[in-house]
């Protein structure tokens, strides 16, 4: 089995950036899910309140964030990858509260200005220790503003297999994963309890369960039943639609397009 795809999401529920390599840190991919936008009330605002997030594509480098949209002619908006002020404040995320730096009026107008929606652009500095649930956690591991752990893995075959029993195949990008890999059976990473990627150690401790984003469209917003439907058939447990196993891993450094999955057990 080997890692075929790396995706980051620098804000949360925007359009994803591949890669061919990536720095893990402490909390998941270097800038995976490091910003978000946040309602009034700091609560955090996703592609299931807000579709039109998926058109909205990011660039980051070591200096500056930049959020275009995929269609309208509107001017991107670029901000520093390092919010100039420093003051924090509580946000939401389900059920966990975490503290973040707003990012300011400019992006809070250009979000209003597109979306027609009153919101703030939030970062997660590194102070911002946001906390794995412990019923899942095996080493008090932090992550971002992501939906609960800091990676989410699906492998091709899984993909390969539920395409062939829908009426039109999907792209992987309704999956939002962080990590695909090829080769093994479908499912296999519902399997995977400890395995390798070079020198990091990852874990999988619970299966992701899915929502009505990855039945929208990612490039027209268009919606529909699937693959929430097909997949309701034969990957349901306790109400829930499962597909993707979430990660926590153990060291830092790189992981590659190409890069082996040594597994160490089921």
């Amino acid at each position: 089995m080997l890692v075929s795809e790396i995706y980051i999401y620098p804000v949360k529920s925007f359009g994803g950036i591949s890669l061919q390599s990536a720095a893990v840190t402490d909390r998941g991919l270097q800038y995976d899910r490091r910003w978000m936008l946040v309602d009034e009330s700091g609560r955090f605002l996703t592609q299931r309140e807000l579709p039109a997030l998926a058109l909205l594509q990011v660039a980051v480098n070591d200096h500056y964030l930049t959020i275009q949209h995929k269609q309208a002619t509107v001017p991107p908006l670029t901000i520093p990858i390092k919010p100039e002020q420093v003051e924090m404040h509580p946000v939401t995320i389900w059920t966990d509260r975490c503290e973040a730096i707003n990012t300011g009026k400019e992006a809070a107008t250009w979000f209003f200005e597109l979306l027609g929606v009153r919101c703030n652009l939030v970062y997660m500095p590194e102070q911002s220790m946001r906390r794995v649930d412990p019923i899942y956690a095996l080493n008090n591991e932090i992550t971002n503003f992501s939906d609960g752990y800091p990676f989410m893995m699906i492998g091709q075959a899984s993909l390969d297999d539920l395409n062939k029993r829908l009426p039109v195949p999907l792209p992987t990008n309704r999956f939002r994963p962080n990590i695909v890999f090829s080769g093994g059976q479908p499912y296999q990473e519902d399997e995977l309890k400890s395995f390798k990627i070079g020198t990091i150690s990852f874990f999988g401790v619970k299966r992701c369960g899915r929502c009505v984003i990855i039945t929208i469209d990612q490039e027209n917003l268009s919606r529909g039943k699937e693959p929430l439907k097909t997949l309701a058939g034969y990957r349901t447990e306790d109400n829930t639609v499962f597909f993707g196993q979430n990660l926590l891993h153990r060291g830092e450094g790189r992981i590659s397009v190409g890069d082996r999955l040594e597994v160490i057990y089921n």
